[in-house]
């Protein structure tokens, strides 16, 4: 069985265990083979590779680059570690056929990954995902007659000086930053500057989003962890309130507005305000409408997952958009925008985009359209917020993970699939299969039950109108699990 498989964002594994130079070029190989049999229409026969600032992240992506090359393709290869949203950008300006970006994400420090995106900057779709896996299967069985390509693709060996021809080093900044002014006001930052502390976690987004907000909007930027360190600080790289002590302690210091933080890839952001206050995704989602339909005047739908809260709803009803829901992951909301215009499309785990950039998450533009929000209204994000929250009566989202046995997983799965006439004494009156299972109570409120691919673990995603209802959904919810 081959030990590539995706997940709902590429591939990762433990550095040394199961990602391996091996196990790297192998994945190369399948997604060479895929374009090969499967050459995307009017696509170049390019290939835009980028890695993160992890452990030995551009050793792997060279690697990669020689597999590419190794099957015709030409390759452009980031000059430096670049994010996500970046990678995804510079394959539709090049016309590529694809791109692999090496990282693991927000994944701990001895964690790495490969996440492949399509012509269209997409992430792959489940399709594309299944294909690759298959070919790394077939390949994985043959991998010795690969040995004389693996020699070539590391530099050594006859042919090695033809296929690094085929390899060259770009800056995908430059046109990235032209993409941003298209669609972030910096004039209007640059009119009403405040501060932000950035907390860029010795990511990819260093040089990008502080850059963009000091030199194009004219902010004072206070930024943490923009230097490269492989470990992350021994820190945990993911944008939640645990791991931001730092900025917060930064933000309570200062007279910040904002307090902004990325992950490794910067496709992952955290918003923070003034007061140390937390604006989770669900309400940034929200407040990214708001803006861009309200105060911008944009026009279109809004994107969202079955999992997102339906504050954005409420925010959609008052400028009469529609919205769309889809599957859990950013690759149905990609798929979305493509077909229709899209004012904005986003996650509750963390994920943003807007009509006339790429179909794949923004840290990096999310920060600053929220800068530009409180640039616009002139008042803390919070007081934003509260006046969304009192326009739409009030909505409270939640999260929790449940864990279960295998037996009773499956249990739940069936009882589930049957319905539920009742929860936390409430009547069901609708259900939704778009993904796991969500029931919808009456007056706004929902709960959804989303079964992990991998682990006996539920994920159980909450809304209601007060705050003793939502305990009370959670204590529902903990009892009908166990």
């Amino acid at each position: 069985m081959s030990i590539i498989k995706f997940g709902t964002s590429g591939w990762r594994g433990i550095i040394s265990d199961a990602f391996t130079f091996g196990n790297v070029e192998l994945a190369a190989h399948a997604i060479a083979q895929h374009l090969n049999e499967n050459p995307p229409r009017d696509a170049k026969r390019l290939l835009i590779v980028g890695h993160d600032t992890r452990f030995l992240s551009r050793e792997f992506a060279r690697r990669c680059a020689g597999v590419i090359a190794s099957h015709g393709f030409e390759v452009l290869l980031t000059d430096r570690d670049a994010p996500t949203p970046v990678i995804s950008h510079s394959i539709r300006v090049h016309r590529a056929a694809g791109g692999i970006n090496i990282t693991a994400s927000h994944n701990p420090f001895e964690w790495n990954g490969l996440k492949f995106n399509e012509a269209n900057g997409a992430p792959s779709s489940p399709e594309t995902a299944k294909a690759i896996e298959t070919k790394a299967e077939v390949l994985g069985s043959r991998f010795p007659v690969l040995s004389s390509i693996r020699k070539v693709a590391a530099g050594r060996g006859p042919g090695a000086a033809s296929l690094r021809s085929r390899i060259k080093e770009f800056d995908p900044r430059p046109k990235y930053f032209a993409q941003l002014r298209k669609l972030i006001n910096f004039a209007a930052l640059a009119k009403r500057p405040n501060a932000a502390v950035v907390d860029l976690m010795f990511g990819t987004g260093r040089g990008y989003l502080d850059e963009l907000l000091a030199n194009r909007g004219g902010w004072t930027v206070d930024a943490l962890h923009g230097e490269v360190d492989p470990l992350f600080g021994d820190g945990h790289p993911e944008p939640i309130r645990e791991h931001l002590g730092e900025l917060l302690a930064r933000l309570k210091k200062s007279r910040a507005a904002l307090g902004l933080g990325l992950d490794p890839d910067a496709d992952r952001f955290a918003i923070v305000d003034r007061d140390g206050t937390f604006i989770n995704a669900n309400q940034i989602l929200a407040l990214a409408l708001h803006h861009l339909a309200g105060n911008r005047k944009w026009t279109g739908a809004v994107v969202r997952t079955v999992a997102t809260s339906h504050l954005v709803d409420a925010v959609a009803a008052e400028f009469g958009v529609k919205v769309r829901e889809t599957p859990v992951g950013f690759k149905y909301i990609g798929a979305v925008m493509e077909t229709e215009p899209v004012i904005v499309g986003g996650e509750e785990s963390g994920g943003l985009s807007v009509k006339g950039h790429v179909p794949e998450k923004d840290g990096i533009l999310a920060c600053l359209l929220m800068a530009e929000l409180v640039a616009y209204e002139g008042k803390a994000l919070g007081k934003i917020l509260k006046e969304i929250q009192t326009k739409a009566g009030g909505i409270i989202s939640d999260r929790i993970n449940l864990q279960v046995t295998s037996e009773r997983k499956e249990k739940l799965l069936q009882r589930f699939a049957s319905g539920l006439k009742r929860f936390a004494g409430r009547k069901v009156t609708d259900t939704v299969t778009t993904d796991g299972h969500k029931f919808l109570l009456g007056d706004g409120c929902w709960v959804m039950f989303r079964a992990s691919g991998t682990e006996p673990v539920f994920r159980c995603y909450l809304e209601a109108r007060t705050r003793d209802q939502m305990a009370g959904f959670r204590r529902a919810a903990w009892e009908l699990v166990k």
